[in-house]
């Protein structure tokens, strides 16, 4: 197992107590000098909160177990692309690595629908890796939505 699937592991445990309180399954972790500072999970249902993303909620911990904003030697780990809104927060935090698990053709900013990460665009540069234990996000993503559907329809 290479260092990146033990981290993502960790961002799909989250992401399973996501589902588990009936939240969209997205687990994130902040790393640093090899081990986990600060963890988030989404929390939009339960805050009713538009912007508590995993990656929102990570990134605060991450802020608070450092006692600063810049993440400039943090990497972060999340189990969905990030959108516009999680994309932004990591460049503004300078996060040094971003990794993620599947995907988001609908709203992913790490180039599946625009590349907020392209090098040069912004006054920092974050380097991504993606596809990490991707099957693994996505079949937790579709049993959750799968599940949705059956008990609205």
């Amino acid at each position: 197992m290479t260092t990146d699937e033990m981290f993502m592991n960790r961002a799909l445990e989250l992401a399973a107590e996501c589902a588990a309180a009936d939240e969209v399954p997205v687990g994130a972790v902040v790393v640093k000098d090899g081990r986990i500072i600060a963890e988030g999970g989404n929390f939009k249902e339960r805050e009713l909160n538009a912007v508590r993303h995993a990656e929102i909620v990570a990134l605060e911990r991450a802020a608070q177990a450092v006692g600063n904003w810049w993440l400039e030697d943090c990497d972060l780990y999340v189990t969905l692309e990030p959108c516009p809104m999680c994309a932004g927060a990591m460049i503004n935090a300078r996060i040094r690595r971003l990794v993620f698990g599947a995907h988001d053709p609908k709203t992913g900013a790490a180039g599946s629908k625009v590349d907020l990460f392209e090098k040069g665009l912004f006054n920092h540069d974050v380097e991504v890796t993606g596809g990490v234990l991707a099957e693994r996000s996505a079949a937790l993503l579709g049993a959750f939505f799968r599940k949705k559907r059956k008990k609205n329809g």
